[in-house]
């Protein structure tokens, strides 16, 4: 595409001037195009290649910018990446499961972003482009952290989005978790209820309001996490866990707000672990009891072997 300076844009960098024509861009891909060169300039009344642009360059009146951009990238919808592995364990006309490894991004955060999950399910399902909450989000009935392993539901009818979003809300899709955490005083089995809100001092960390004052102030959100000690292996317990309607960190910040914080999960005081990169967190669950539009499925996956080396099942 090709964009004319004007005078109202003289004088601006041209990485700003960038984002403000394409909004869906974002400033990471705005940096991205310069750096991989697919920005140019054109001097005003002049054709050919022109020169190569820099992100720190100031527009002038005239001059014309040649950008190389893909329609996914200025709208901000996951750009179709075919390169990144998918697992896929359960496909259906209606729907998939896959098997999201921990350091995967579920979906891009910036526009053009690859090597995200979503990323990997639109080119191998182009149908999801136009199903989910966003296109950025193609299909995607719900989402892992970057750094939690396992199952992810992902739709490929409208139909089936819907049917199943209202099924996540209503608590009727049954998503279990296997967490790790150091031996102590955690009951055999039992529910933490603790509301949640966006940390006030951290945007990487949720809020357990715990005390009256805390839920007065910061209006959290109510979340439930129901668990059971599946076993004990030296200085570790290995635990399901069920939240139907989990919401952002809620299993990693209930178990950290009980004095039982995950393995590996430093963010939320849990002990670094030799040879954990992530932390002790993963999907292994995902049961649906059926309904008119989507049938019943039930989908396991197995612990990953650094999260099972810490238990004696490598």
């Amino acid at each position: 595409m090709k964009i004319t300076i004007t005078e109202l844009d003289a004088g601006t960098r041209l990485d700003k001037l960038l984002v403000q024509v394409l909004p869906g861009l974002g400033r990471a891909g705005a940096k991205r195009l310069f750096s991989e060169g697919r920005v140019r300039v054109l001097g005003a009344g002049k054709s050919g290649a022109g020169r190569r642009a820099s992100k720190g360059d100031v527009a002038v009146a005239g001059e014309v910018l040649e950008v190389d951009v893909e329609p996914t990238e200025a709208s901000g919808a996951a750009t179709p990446d075919p390169d990144v592995p998918l697992d896929v364990v359960l496909e259906r006309d209606d729907l998939v499961v896959v098997n999201k490894p921990a350091g995967m991004p579920t979906a891009p955060l910036d526009p053009g972003e690859r090597g995200t999950l979503a990323n990997a399910l639109v080119a191998r399902y182009p149908e999801m482009a136009a199903i989910g909450f966003s296109p950025r989000e193609p299909g995607l009935c719900h989402r892992l952290d970057t750094d939690t392993s396992g199952l992810v539901l992902a739709a490929r009818t409208s139909a089936a989005f819907a049917a199943l979003g209202a099924g996540l809300k209503e608590g009727r899709l049954d998503k279990r978790y296997l967490l790790i955490c150091q031996i102590g005083d955690l009951p055999e089995m039992g529910s933490i209820e603790v509301p949640l809100a966006p940390h006030p001092k951290d945007k990487k960390r949720v809020y357990p309001c715990i005390h009256p004052r805390d839920v007065a102030r910061y209006a959290p959100r109510p979340a439930a996490t129901m668990y059971k000690r599946v076993r004990q292996a030296g200085l570790w317990e290995l635990v399901e866990a069920r939240a139907p309607r989990a919401l952002r960190h809620q299993i990693r910040a209930h178990f950290a707000s009980v004095g039982h914080p995950l393995a590996g999960d430093v963010l939320y005081g849990g002990p670094a672990v030799e040879g954990l990169g992530r932390h002790a967190l993963h999907a292994h669950h995902i049961g649906w009891g059926g309904s008119d539009v989507v049938p019943a499925f039930v989908v396991t996956s197995p612990l990953p072997a650094d999260m099972a080396a810490l238990v004696g099942e490598a």
